[in-house]
């Protein structure tokens, strides 16, 4: 192994942060649009904030306990903290300067934000009356006291600090008694809190001849601050943010009761330790050192903002109305010409097999599959996962109509998808009130897999009809989210998935399947034969090559198994949007393996396999990565696609990704990326989201002339008699 690799794995942690920060580049990028530009910094300040709550909290826990176990990389957890803080300080300033750059250019396209000291007369008249009528009577100050009696703060809240002095002599309290007897005046000073709630919002629009112009609520309440405490005297104000930790989950061999206990953790999540303290850049020293004395906050997990806290609330401005000009191009989703016209979503797949690539192809051919086999009166029954849905979720709508109407209607609701777990209690409690046989996954593991079954009476008998995808049941995040789903009727997929359900409906012992593979039982076994058999086919002097497809590698058996075969001569090309513990082309270790990362208008994540297979591709969509969350510690499946079309449709998928230059990056064998686009109109580059978008609209368009080109005869409503 060379020097530039002093370790065959690469830190996940720290490979996560430079995933984020391939996002952050996107925001720096000045080829986009602004508002998009916004966007992804919003997404790199809501990233963080996930990555604090879990994984640093997580290692936190581990320091606190003595835990000195270094990770595949070598590091401890005392180490990889101090990495990490190191790194992720200097992507806070990162951040801020990008931040920055962007409030510049905003201002001339009219989205100004208008600070206390530049507010025009009128703008001051709203911005009292705002305070006075909306925001005072809804605001209740807190003061820190002893720990005893300190106020908890929420995970994530803006909050106000305010240091105040006791009034002087002119509030003193008149007493009668002589000076000399009067109350001796006390320099204590006092540390007091704001909460700034969700109410009326973080934006305050102010009135203004053109544009949108807004004020932050913090600056706001700062500006009003002393109206809370009259007869003192504010000394100074600052505004923080709290970031607790969230690693927390349900030791399930005491928990009767999971939906109770899945409740529970997310009340504890209020109270996890303090693993980042937020403040702004100007707040003084006698300032930060009152909140990390009272929150008991790590001196290197304090991080001084230049600019708003919560960039992940930027988010809300990137849907202003009337700026369509500083946002991408609408991409609406294509209908497949096929489907378009289909009478019957279960007449098209017993037809053929069905591949859809979301978001270029729509995804309402999906949610259309699930209603009708709610409403079809031969369907008897219905089985479903559903691990992350939308706030209104018509998947969960249709299933409760499906048991409404007397069908056997089965759901699989994951309870401890992280951050969802209150509205999948929500969804599992209606359906449950709609007669629909609600399991809780599996114990000890999470349900990650994604699969829907309709079992339906037809003349020769009971049919299967499935449907397989890498994504969430969810219609929100099909629009931005890449991934595939399969459509079949195919026999042995059909016995495969009900096996499946069974198998975690029943608690029994997992069967074995006729096609697919299933976590944590065979799917890692599945993943490390399939690349041995490459191995070998090299080492006989066979053409051997691996693409795949994902969102991250880590899994250390995995990747020893890829260097492995890299070593026996297989070329092996990955496509890793995140995390990627792997390091390629180190000489004599993984010379022959190339990784790249897309990270672009869509986030990439489809899991798509294909293995040479001697000539005869194996192409695989799968809901797990290569990581032992997915391989070992989750219900995830992995399902072969054998039909041609389908098949080629998969490949070619990868063809456009592994092309891409526009929105891609990387990986060398030091652990850093490199971005492969010049930004400057290379008509050489070549981006795959395009191309596919493209694709799909011709597919549409094509369908529409031929329809043009075609005679339709009339034909009689009724026949005469």
């Amino acid at each position: 192994m060379t020097s530039q690799a002093k370790n065959e794995f690469i830190n996940r942690e720290l490979s996560w942060l430079e995933f984020n920060d391939r996002v952050l580049q996107c925001a720096q990028n000045g080829s986009l649009p602004l508002l998009e530009r916004l966007k992804f910094l919003a997404i790199t300040g809501s990233n963080l904030d996930e990555f604090f709550m879990v994984r640093v909290g997580g290692l936190q826990l581990l320091s606190k306990k003595n835990n000195s176990k270094k990770d595949p990389s070598g590091m401890r957890p005392t180490e990889q903290l101090d990495a990490i803080f190191r790194r992720a300080t200097r992507m806070a300033e990162d951040q801020y300067t990008c931040f920055s750059e962007l409030e510049k250019q905003f201002a001339p396209a009219g989205i100004v934000r208008v600070l206390p000291h530049e507010l025009s007369a009128e703008q001051s008249r709203h911005t009292e009356y705002v305070f006075k009528n909306e925001i005072a009577p809804v605001l209740s100050p807190m003061t820190i006291a002893g720990s005893e009696q300190a106020p908890l703060l929420a995970n994530r809240m803006l909050y106000i600090a305010v240091i105040l002095s006791p009034p002087d002599a002119s509030f003193a309290p008149k007493t009668g008694k002589p000076p000399a007897e009067a109350p001796q005046k006390t320099s204590v000073r006092r540390l007091a809190v704001i909460p700034i709630g969700k109410t009326p919002g973080r934006f305050i629009t102010l009135p203004s001849e053109g544009g949108y112009h807004y004020m932050l609520i913090e600056d706001l309440v700062m500006l009003f601050a002393n109206r809370f405490f009259p007869g003192e005297v504010m000394v100074e104000t600052s505004c923080f943010r709290v970031t607790r930790n969230a690693d927390m989950s349900v030791a399930e061999d005491d928990a009767h009761d999971l939906l109770s206990a899945m409740e529970d953790v997310i009340d504890a999540r209020k109270r996890g330790d303090c693993v980042r303290l937020e403040i702004d850049g100007r707040a003084v020293p006698a300032m930060l050192s009152a909140l990390t004395g009272f929150l008991g906050t790590p001196g290197n997990a304090v991080y001084r903002a230049k600019g708003p806290l919560d960039l992940s609330a930027f988010m809300e401005l990137t849907g202003l109305s009337g700026y369509d000009k500083l946002r991408y191009k609408p991409w609406p989703a294509k209908m497949p010409p096929l489907l378009k016209s289909a009478p019957s979503m279960f007449e098209m797949i017993s037809k053929r097999d069905i591949l859809l690539y979301h978001p270029y192809e729509s995804f309402d051919p999906v949610l259309r599959f699930v209603q009708e086999a709610a409403k079809d009166p031969q369907v008897v029954a219905i089985k479903q996962t559903l691990y992350r849905t939308s706030k209104k979720s018509p998947f969960v709508a249709a299933l409760a109509d499906a048991a409404r109407a007397g069908k056997y209607v089965t759901a699989i609701v994951e309870l401890k998808a992280r951050f969802d777990e209150a509205r999948n209690i929500e969804w599992a409690t209606e359906l449950e009130d709609a007669g629909v046989q609600v399991i809780y996954g599996v114990k000890g593991l999470k349900t990650h897999a994604k699969v829907f079954i309709a079992v339906r009476r037809e003349p020769n008998g009971l049919k299967r009809y499935m449907h397989f995808g890498t994504g969430n049941y969810n219609e929100i995040t099909a629009t931005i989210y890449s991934d595939a789903s399969y459509m079949t009727c195919d026999e042995d997929l059909g016995a495969d998935a009900s096996a499946f359900f069974n198998s975690i409906t029943g608690n029994s012992q997992p069967q074995k399947y006729r096609k697919i593979e299933a976590a944590p039982l065979g799917l890692r076994q599945r993943i490390v034969s399939l690349i041995e058999a490459e191995t070998e086919r090299s080492r006989q002097g066979q053409k051997a090559f691996i693409r795949a497809k994902m969102n991250s590698i880590t899994h250390p058996e995995i990747i020893r198994t890829l260097y492995a075969a890299s070593q026996a001569g297989v070329k092996i090309f990955l496509n890793v949007r995140g995390i990627c513990c792997l390091r390629p082309g180190v000489k004599g270790l993984s010379e022959t393996i190339g990784v790249k990362s897309i990270v672009g208008r869509f986030l990439e994540h489809a899991r798509i396999w294909c293995f040479h297979n001697g000539g005869r591709e194996k192409v695989f969509i799968c809901t797990a990565d290569w990581m032992q969350r997915n391989l070992d510690k989750r219900v995830e499946l992995l399902t072969p696609v054998d039909d041609s079309n389908a098949k080629a449709r998969l490949t070619h998928v990868l063809d456009l990704c592994f092309k891409d230059t526009v929105n891609s990056w990387q990986l060398l064998p030091d652990g850093a990326w490199q971005c492969l686009a010049d930004h400057r109109g290379n008509k050489k580059e070549f981006n795959c989201h395009a191309a596919l978008y493209d694709e799909a609209c011709e597919k549409s368009d094509k369908a529409k002339r031929m329809k043009r080109t075609m005679f339709e005869a009339h034909k009689p409503a009724k026949a005469r008699k």
